[in-house]
């Protein structure tokens, strides 16, 4: 993690950085941008998987993924409003010329006034190396409090003669381990339905529902409802149990639901506002149920050494397949679209969300690891130790 923050930094301030040529900025963009996730996957690995190393209590575990997930979803909304409030004075007027020919296909035109795009020492290109510059700082400082507030210690069940069970075989192992499989199939399915509510309900309120002037309020909402919420969820699941507190995905449903079909403006703060509930479990679960995952592989597998980086590894990976779900037809800088795209956001947000969280729900219903063989488990381990 230490060793690869640099590199993340760098690709991530290039990532916003102007170059002072226009022919190849597709393709300096599409370099910075796959770099910048591929570090970020590099960094997010054992980062997630360094959970299993802090404990061996499952509820220090918990305790310590909720607390992760709170700060995580926190440093996002910060994140936001430190790039936002820097990148104010860039922002351009739009206005709609509602008078403009009909004959077209898009009835209503954008007629903003852009800089000059080949001028890279331009206002705009400055203050977004500025935000840029700043967000790379947080980077710097978080990694510095990681590497210096953390203690990593070592596997407590491995024999000192045990080997590291290696990638491909390890990898095998998982894909055959049941609880593994229902886990990460149900929360692929959940993960999938979220991002694309979470992508597409911000262009739906304001490409369909008109409302243009609450999209920054409705994100801000969202946010603040999903941070304040993990404790919740937390707490929500040390009583009732987890696979219990993952019904609480499916509230954002019927909102969304409503909203598609009587677009309104408190119904849109009150989707905002559930949304964020369903998050912030969709986001606490699976890394919280994990761990139980890895627990239960190591009770039948007493000798395997390593593997819980090859669980988390696998997890990321799906989780970073549901987030490159999307859809074309989109078309930005005109201030309305087509009927075909204010329909297929209907969809998006409402329909199909709907069935992959309903489904994803059926599946965990299948997931072996309840409360009871959690404790059995935790004996077990115990006596292993």
């Amino acid at each position: 993690m230490l060793a690869c923050t640099p590199f993340t930094v760098v690709s991530y301030f290039f990532m916003w950085y102007l170059p002072p040529f226009v022919s190849g900025r597709v393709a300096w963009y599409l370099t910075f941008y796959c770099l910048f996730q591929a570090l970020t996957t590099l960094f997010q690995v054992p980062y997630s998987a360094l959970t299993m190393f802090l404990s061996t209590d499952q509820k220090e575990r918990d305790s310590a993924t909720a607390y992760r997930m709170t700060m995580e979803v926190f440093g996002t909304l910060i994140g936001a409003a430190l790039q936002g409030q820097i990148v104010a004075s860039a922002h351009v007027s739009h206005h709609c010329n509602l008078d403009a020919p009909v004959n077209t296909t898009d009835s209503w035109h954008d007629t903003p006034s852009f800089p000059d795009p080949s001028n890279h020492l331009s206002h705009q290109a400055k203050v977004y190396m500025i935000a840029a510059g700043v967000i790379g700082g947080v980077y710097l400082l978080g990694i510095v409090i990681l590497f210096l507030g953390v203690k990593e210690k070592d596997d407590p069940y491995a024999l000192n003669s045990d080997r590291a069970i290696p990638f491909c075989k390890g990898l095998g192992l998982t894909m055959k381990h049941g609880p593994y499989v229902k886990l990460t199939a149900s929360f692929l399915l959940i993960s999938t339905a979220v991002q694309l509510e979470q992508s597409n309900f911000v262009l739906f309120c304001t490409q369909a529902a008109d409302l243009h002037n609450h999209f920054q309020y409705l994100v801000v909402t969202i946010l603040v409802s999903a941070a304040l919420s993990v404790p919740f969820w937390q707490k929500f699941l040390q009583r009732f149990g987890k696979k219990c507190a993952a019904c609480g995905i499916s509230w954002m449903i019927p909102f969304a639901v409503m909203l598609v079909t009587i677009p309104n403006l408190i119904l849109a703060y009150l989707v905002a506002f559930v949304s964020g509930l369903s998050i912030a479990a969709s986001l606490l679960l699976p890394w919280s149920m994990l761990p139980d995952v890895v627990d239960n592989f190591r009770l039948q597998n007493p000798h395997a050494k390593g593997h819980e980086t090859i669980f988390y590894s696998s997890y990321v990976f799906f989780t970073k397949i549901s987030a490159g779900i999307g859809f074309t037809g989109y078309k930005p800088g005109i201030c309305r679209q087509s009927d075909d795209v204010i329909l297929t956001l209907k969809i998006l947000i409402g329909a199909v969300p709907a069935v992959l969280i309903l489904v994803g729900l059926f599946i965990l219903l299948f997931y072996p690891i309840t409360e009871e063989s959690r404790k059995e488990t935790k004996l077990a381990l115990e006596v292993l130790r």
